[in-house]
């Protein structure tokens, strides 16, 4: 059975992502990209459906440790004596997605070291490392393509006899498990038995004492080509944590005195940006360089906000892929919302919001070829047909809105359906256009240019915007119920027109400004008589109605009011009143009558939490807004990430995970607060 979402840490090549328990099961596991079927799927079934077990063989079903107990150095039990084995570190290393776990045992300490190298190839090393006595290790690998469908034909290969011995290497050997076009090798000392069979399944144990080191890797490739070389574990390592670090050392802290703008992103969109040159005096900070206690006299909260702030831009970092520049909304699928229930998404490709979003992260904490690769996904994404945009689309901008149950998989604790695609993601929907356009907008105003295609995608944008004034669309919920006109859409598509009408007449840009903004008037006009309602104080939900949502929290944010207007207060007032779940966290709405087209209500929705402490903050209201900013950190799990959303009732995270989106929206809350 899988664990409890929060009990999962990520691993990152920037191509795709592994998650691993708490109990070192990694279960989930998809290759070579964040959307290509999962070769680890136990998250949504069991072990049969693929995973990769490594931990002590005592904490199979045995008990924790009791409190406070120490480990015996002697590998011996003592009469009456039960094993035992927990966790009692789990941890990043600084700036990067090098896992470390150390378990204590009856019978000693090991620590198991899990990364995904940074070095064009697909592949997961596990280091176990003994520290303390010594410790029989339990490794149990099923090996699987098609989310646990497939089970591969598995051959052990043992390396050239050595010349002189006569004797094979035994770091030569490998397993191969091969099925249609996919194949996995598995590589370590020592390797199981011998085995040529159609099971894929690999089981044992071995003993590790205090200094030894044991190395495992996992590497998918093409079945049509040979495997790929072994890999150099120790250089592995360092190249991964130097290239993390690389990334890290650009950062940008928005409070600081920015390096001046070079007048354009870079046309370069390498993975990773070359180390900032400006040198120690440049403003530029590397990410964990903001001590513990932080600056002498500072609250020491800060500390604790910047560094949730900077694992947040890494997980962003994480789940962009290296090559498109495309960011998913998380490297899941079908991680329910409710337990047990329907609410099960594929979130496994790129919302334009989010990606649009992302890039003003990235440039206001220095990272500007990431916002490079992001703006230039964007750009590829929308030239499938700026007057029909989608709402989502795939890792390298593909449009596909096919959605497939996959029915064989039980699901995360029996929630079902399983689901592969999105099936929502022809539906339009106003509020990515308005956040698209106010992100261009945002980059003119920092001094970046347009290019020669840029500015007409853009126009062809805004045309068709003009076409969609007052209509009815699914809103940003992508609700499965009736369509209607939704104030939030409405308004963003006021922000997107209001971005071209500034386009021409403040940064020069060719265009049909005219139009815009008579369009943009008339939607202005619009908004403030059907979307906003003056008994109550606030804006609503859909035009005539009286319910909010938590979307209307963009609305200060792209300009169409301020936020300390009163008539935003009130409406977060409202918000907050009605939506409240407790806790400091709301809903993204009250599903009542079914509005969303399914029955029952979702959990608290952390990324609208975070909307809400960051419209407190700007509004004025900063300790009000820390506060809900503090409840959404103490949901975060131990490494620091967070899921879509949260069980305030069962006190556990449930949706996809790690999610973009609430990481995206914490960075904005800190950089609000700081």
């Amino acid at each position: 059975m899988a664990s409890h979402i929060e009990d999962y840490a990520l691993l990152s090549d920037m191509s795709t992502a592994a998650l691993v328990s708490r109990e070192g099961s990694v279960d989930w596991f998809c290759a070579p990209r964040f959307d290509s079927e999962a070769s680890f799927a136990a998250l949504l079934g069991d072990e049969d459906h693929g995973r990769w077990l490594l931990a002590p063989k005592a904490s199979l079903g045995a008990d924790a440790a009791p409190a406070g107990e120490d480990f015996s150095l002697t590998g011996e039990i003592s009469e009456g004596e039960e094993p035992y084995a927990r966790v009692v570190e789990r941890f990043y290393g600084e700036n990067s997605f090098v896992l470390h776990t150390v378990w204590t045992t009856h019978a000693g300490s090991v620590r198991v070291t899990d990364f995904m190298p940074l070095m064009g190839r697909t592949e997961i090393v596990r280091r176990v490392e003994g520290l303390a006595g010594e410790v029989t290790m339990h490794q149990d690998l099923r090996m699987r393509f098609s989310y646990g469908r497939t089970r591969p034909w598995s051959t052990r290969y043992e390396g050239a006899p050595d010349p002189a011995t006569g004797y094979s290497d035994p770091a030569d050997g490998m397993v191969v498990a091969l099925a249609g076009p996919d194949a996995l090798v598995f590589r370590g000392d020592p390797l199981p038995e011998a085995t040529q069979s159609p099971e894929g399944t690999l089981t044992w144990e071995f003993p590790i004492s205090a200094g030894q080191v044991r190395d495992y890797t996992l590497t998918y490739f093409a079945s049509h080509r040979n495997p790929p070389p072994a890999l150099d574990i120790h250089d592995a390592l360092n190249r991964t944590v130097a290239h993390w670090s690389e990334w890290s050392d650009q950062y940008q802290d928005p409070s600081l005195p920015a390096p001046a703008s070079t007048g354009s992103i870079p046309a370069s969109t390498s993975a990773f940006s070359a180390v900032d040159a400006a040198g120690p005096d440049s403003g530029a900070i590397s990410l964990g360089s903001v001590p513990a206690d932080g600056a002498e006299g500072e609250d020491p909260r800060l500390a604790g906000y910047r560094e949730a702030r900077t694992r947040s831009l890494l997980v962003i970092r994480a789940l962009m892929n290296r090559e498109t520049g495309g960011l998913v909304a998380a490297p899941t699928t079908s991680l329910p919302e409710v337990v047990g229930g329907e609410r099960n998404w594929d979130h496994r490709f790129c919302w334009l919001r989010d990606v649009a979003h992302a890039v003003e992260i990235a440039v206001e904490h220095g990272h500007e070829r990431e916002a490079a690769q992001l703006r230039n996904w964007l750009l590829r994404a929308i030239a499938n047909d700026p007057s029909d945009l989608h709402n989502v689309y795939g890792l390298a901008g593909e449009s596909d809105d096919f959605e497939r149950h996959v029915g064989f998989l039980p699901g995360y604790e029996g929630s079902r359906p399983v689901r592969r695609g999105i099936g929502p993601a022809s539906q339009l929907q106003g509020d990515a256009m308005g956040r698209l356009m106010s992100t261009f907008e945002r980059l003119r105003r920092l001094g970046f240019a347009e290019d020669h295609l840029s500015w007409p995608i853009q126009q062809a944008l805004l045309n068709s915007a003009v076409g969609h004034v007052g209509e009815e669309d699914q809103g940003i919920w992508e609700t499965h119920g009736e369509t209607q006109v939704y104030t939030h859409s409405q308004a963003m598509l006021w922000a997107a027109l209001d971005a071209g009408v500034r386009a021409v007449q403040i940064h020069g840009m060719p265009g049909a400004a005219e139009a815009w903004a008579a369009a943009r008037d008339r939607l202005s006009e619009q908004i403030w008589a059907h979307g906003y309602s003056a008994e109550l104080n606030s804006f609503v939900q859909v035009y005539g109605g009286d319910t909010v949502d938590a979307s209307l929290l963009h609305i200060a944010q792209v300009g169409f009011v301020a936020y300390d207007d009163p008539r935003m207060l009130g409406t977060a007032e409202r918000i907050e009143r009605e939506l409240g779940a407790g806790h400091g966290l709301i809903y993204r709405y009250r599903n009542a009558d079914g509005l969303d087209g399914i029955e029952g209500q979702d959990n608290p929705h952390l990324g609208s939490s975070l909307w809400l402490a960051e419209q407190n903050i700007r509004a004025g209201r900063v300790e009000h807004g820390r506060a809900i900013l503090d409840a959404v950190l103490e949901r975060a799990n131990d490494v620091g990430l967070l899921s879509t959303e949260y069980s305030v009732r069962n006190e556990r995270m449930t949706g996809n995970f790690p999610q973009s989106l609430a990481h995206i929206a914490l960075v904005s809350a800190v950089d609000a607060l700081l």
